[in-house]
């Protein structure tokens, strides 16, 4: 495969991207460290919904127009498959977070298809433990706030045999409040990361054969790496959707978790 590549590529070995992808320098000479590309465009995509937001929701007419509809059409969307089959009447409480939730989350992945952004946010580790950190706080906080101490302590089953429980109790909370976390956080990163990367590959694969390197027999690769590169961008769009309505929908869960015991 190799060897067919490097022919392919007029005896030039063809690169595939690596992780270097999600390595960014500061915005500027001298800037801070911390202040890179993902940093300055996860600013920039809170503000975006919060101006999205602001525009339907801040001056709501009887009749719906412009940007209210579009508002109200993702408002229900979330109110009814989202938070009422997990949080019922609580779910007009909890929609703010909700619905704030879901369309940050869609910004930031959908800004990967975004020309010159290129980037899916939730890529990045730190943005997807940032936000299922703060679920998991309100989380606990909720469960002790309702239920009290017996929080930490329904969440096992009671009547079996005590032996039972020396192998029960330290995976219960384990799962409760380590992995469960975890993979809320893990989930949405690692598609947005997957993602990313096949579509580097596929755009690079049609960029290096077509125009980079142009041989006769690369072309046909080239051509497969541009028709490849537009399904995988439908797909993927798919996917940055439907990330962020699993995301939010684990978070309603893990809400009601803490609101009511018999989750």
């Amino acid at each position: 495969m190799n060897a067919l590549t490097v022919l392919a590529s007029g005896g030039k070995e063809f690169e595939a991207p690596g992780p270097e992808l999600f390595d960014f320098p500061p915005l500027f000479a001298g800037g801070p460290a911390w202040l890179t590309k993902p940093v300055f465009f996860a600013v920039f995509g809170t503000l975006v919904v919060c101006a999205f937001c602001w525009s339907a929701f801040a001056n709501p007419k009887l009749v719906p127009r412009g940007i209210q509809n579009v508002g109200e059409v993702g408002y229900v969307f979330v109110r009814d498959q989202i938070g009422r089959p997990f949080l019922g009447k609580n779910t007009e409480q909890w929609m703010p977070m909700l619905l704030s939730l879901f369309f940050l989350i869609w910004t930031w992945n959908i800004f990967s298809v975004i020309p010159i952004i290129q980037f899916p946010i939730a890529s990045h580790i730190a943005f997807p433990v940032v936000l299922a950190l703060s679920v998991y706080f309100i989380k606990v906080y909720l469960g002790i706030k309702h239920q009290g101490l017996k929080y930490f302590t329904d969440m096992i089953p009671k009547g079996l045999p005590k032996p039972i429980y020396v192998l029960l109790v330290p995976i219960e909370y384990l799962s409760t409040f380590i992995l469960a976390p975890f993979t809320h956080a893990v989930r949405l990163f690692a598609n947005m990361f997957a993602g990313h990367m096949i579509l580097a590959f596929f755009s690079l694969v049609g960029f290096w054969f077509l125009f980079e390197k142009p041989t006769p027999l690369g072309f046909g690769v080239g051509i497969i790496g541009v028709i490849m590169t537009c399904v995988m961008t439908a797909f993927e769009m798919f996917i940055q959707f439907l990330q962020a309505f699993l995301f939010t929908m684990l978070a309603a869960m893990y809400i009601q978790s803490g609101l009511h015991a018999d989750h």
